[in-house]
């Protein structure tokens, strides 16, 4: 049976599914969104804004994953940035633990979206849509279960259908003629005070959403050819081509459709369509905004499925989860169980309750943890261990860190008690676990006679 995963994956793929992650049904949903809470033709800046983040802390997961391309990205740099046998052990555990509830929310998020779109070309009851939901993640899953290789080719397939939808709808702003009165008026009636500020926040949290995915190839960093060079640079490439994109699109849709109308529009692309080339263009764009979708839900649960993969082969988690299927060697057990877990999720939630709770519960362990991980890392360790060197390091670290702490209180105060909730249990359940089996904090030093009596044993064990 394999017990190692297998280099495959090469810039085209990692920055593809890096793309289809990023562009799920996200940005479509949260447009109308983002229009309402800066009530202003200045909400540009809300995904400018959110470009911002993710490009400053791409530097900081570049940094982790060139230098430690293994499959489960963040649990690999939270254990190495604490320290293995001390707290490491404990902040790469409220990962694991978290990521077990956070990511089938991410899966459940994106098939949600996707019924909720599929009800402007066929209206669903509620019961109806949850089926849809449901029946998405069901064939992510199936879909998902194959080799790595075969993985990276439909990631290739799914790529091109979101690149041919983000240029067919920015091609269809500049065929209107108008497409530059959006920036021409982008400061028209704007103040900055605190009131700007306060609503670029609350903005700039659905925003970021839309850009969530441009490190999920660390999560695959065992299955990376040349990981330390094809890491950060398919991070930057996927940032620069989707925020390009991003910007684009808002600016061709609300070139056609005043943001006054767009913000009140649940099919605000569809409707975009429909007013520049009729119903069935409407319906054809619509479904190629389902096929984003269904790419952002394939990108998101493969990348997930490999964290529980990573713990468990390293000893911290269930051992279950460190298996990999016989002939395919990939860990189908941590596959089948989030896809499990997002098949519920997707039946019992609504889109609107999971956005503000994804972010909650990952910034202060995932997000802040790892950058403040990463001072620790290179204060402790060689610089020849980092193959990629941010530049003016730590400012962008620092940067980061801010920016994560203004976006986890702009998230709300039940969903700031949410994330704080999870890190509760997670901790109790690991100092529990840690107690029983006698480890960090409570594993106690050997003493010099316990070590010699050990090394006897050793020596005298038949070979």
């Amino acid at each position: 049976m394999p017990t190692t995963l297998e280099r495959k994956l090469g810039l085209a793929q990692a920055t593809a599914i890096n793309m289809i992650d990023m562009v799920g049904i996200g940005p479509f949903i949260t447009l109308p969104m983002v229009i309402g809470m800066m009530n202003g033709p200045w909400f540009l800046y809300a995904w400018l804004a959110g470009a911002a983040l993710s490009l400053v802390d791409a530097m900081v997961w570049s940094e982790l994953g060139a230098a430690f391309p293994k499959a489960g990205g963040s649990y690999n740099f939270l254990k190495e940035a604490y320290g293995k046998n001390s707290a490491g052990g404990f902040i790469s555990f409220l990962f694991v633990w978290q990521t077990m509830i956070q990511a089938p929310l991410v899966i459940a998020s994106a098939a949600i979206g996707f019924a909720s779109y599929f009800s402007y070309l066929l209206p669903l009851s509620r019961l109806g849509s949850k089926c849809l939901s449901g029946t998405i993640v069901v064939l992510i899953v199936i879909l998902l279960y194959r080799k790595i290789e075969s993985i990276g080719k439909i990631s290739i397939l799914l790529w091109c259908g979101v690149i041919l939808t983000m240029f067919w709808i920015i091609g269809g702003g500049l065929a209107h003629g108008n497409f530059l009165q959006p920036v021409k008026h982008i400061n028209d009636g704007l103040t900055v005070n605190y009131a700007f500020i306060a609503a670029l926040g609350f903005a700039s949290v659905k925003s970021v959403y839309s850009y969530l995915g441009y490190y999920n190839i660390c999560h695959l960093g065992g299955e990376i050819v040349n990981p330390s060079k094809n890491i950060p640079r398919s991070m930057f490439l996927s940032i620069a081509g989707i925020a390009f994109l991003y910007l684009m699109m808002n600016i061709s849709v609300v070139s056609v459709i005043p943001w006054q109308q767009a913000k009140e529009s649940e099919f605000v692309l569809s409707v975009f369509m429909q007013q520049l080339a009729g119903n069935t263009a409407a319906k054809v764009i619509t479904c190629l905004i389902l096929w984003v979708a269904f790419a952002s839900v394939f990108s998101a649960t493969l990348g997930y499925s490999r964290i529980p993969y990573a713990a468990a082969a390293d000893g911290s988690f269930f051992k279950i989860f460190a298996r990999l299927h016989p002939t395919k060697h990939f860990p189908h057990i941590s596959l089948l169980f989030l896809g499990s877990i997002a098949f519920v999720f997707s039946l019992l939630f609504k889109l609107k309750d999971v956005i503000s709770a994804i972010l909650a519960m990952r910034i202060l362990i995932q997000f802040i943890g790892q950058a403040i991980g990463l001072l620790i890392l290179r204060k402790t360790r060689n610089t020849r261990e980092f193959p990629y060197k941010m530049p003016l390091f730590p400012l962008p670290v620092f940067l980061a860190v801010a920016m994560w702490i203004g976006i986890l209180i702009a998230t709300g105060t039940a969903m700031v008690i949410t994330g704080l909730a999870a890190i509760a249990s997670g901790t109790l359940v690991y100092f529990i676990k840690a107690k029983f089996n006698e480890e960090w904090p409570f594993n106690k030093p050997e003493t010099g006679l316990k070590m010699l009596h050990n090394r006897i044993s050793d020596v005298e064990k038949p070979s």
